[in-house]
């Protein structure tokens, strides 16, 4: 067998593995995961074992104090997010009039009573 295809052959899928244990070695920690036996895992059970190790972590936390578009803000209502840029602008109604500043009780969909929104 020449070197070339034995390089092709061997070191190609060693290097993929390598990559994948190291991945899961350096990450694993980030997500409160032993990082030795998800790497073990990567390594010694090829592509399974990485995308094991993929599914099983946690997702990370999400603080909603810190996400802006989270809904905390006064400012907005109507759950849409509204870019800082914009926030002093008047809204708009229905093709692009402007909005009323009060609620006149008129249904302007027909929703059925009972339907809030």
């Amino acid at each position: 067998m020449e070197p070339f295809v034995a390089v092709i052959l061997v070191g190609v899928p060693l290097a993929w593995l390598v990559g994948f244990a190291g991945y899961a070695y350096v990450d694993a920690p980030n997500h409160g995961m032993d990082r030795r036996k998800w790497a073990l895992i990567s390594f010694v059970v090829p592509l399974f074992g990485f995308l094991a190790y993929v599914f099983e972590r946690d997702e990370q936390d999400y603080d909603p104090e810190t996400d802006p578009y989270a809904g905390g803000s006064e400012e907005r209502s109507g759950g849409f997010a509204v870019h800082e840029s914009r926030q002093g602008e008047k809204r708009l109604g229905p093709a692009g009039t402007e909005a009323d500043e009060g609620d006149d009780g008129d249904d302007e969909w027909n929703d059925p009573d009972g339907i809030d929104l």
